[in-house]
């Protein structure tokens, strides 16, 4: 496996029903991580990027998150309808799509 240009982790951490932290399962993350997965692949893209589930990723209230390594871009809100934007855009593009990005303050 050829090391992958950037990798893409996306949050599908599940809590139960009524939790105050809610999670991206709840927010339509698991459709995001099979839509970013099969465009990958349909687009002959998945040997230069990877793409991995995984849990929580902090900023719950944010969900569905994602995180774009090595670029330390952090992605909230993302529907499954907005994977081929962050796909031809960030990946592609090398432009991290500015209106899905979460406030800096995340990171502080």
């Amino acid at each position: 496996m050829p090391r992958p240009e950037k990798h893409v982790f996306i949050c599908v951490q599940s809590r139960p029903p009524g939790h105050p932290r809610g999670s991206c399962a709840q927010r339509g993350a698991m459709e995001v991580f099979q839509a970013m997965a099969m465009q990958l692949e349909q687009g002959g893209l998945s040997r230069r990027f990877a793409v991995t589930n995984t849990g929580c990723l902090g900023p719950c209230d944010t969900g569905a998150n994602m995180i774009v390594y090595p670029d330390g871009i952090m992605y909230g809100g993302v529907k499954a309808e907005d994977v081929p934007e962050i796909i031809s855009e960030h990946l592609v593009g090398g432009k991290p799509v500015e209106r899905l990005k979460v406030p800096a303050m995340i990171w502080e």
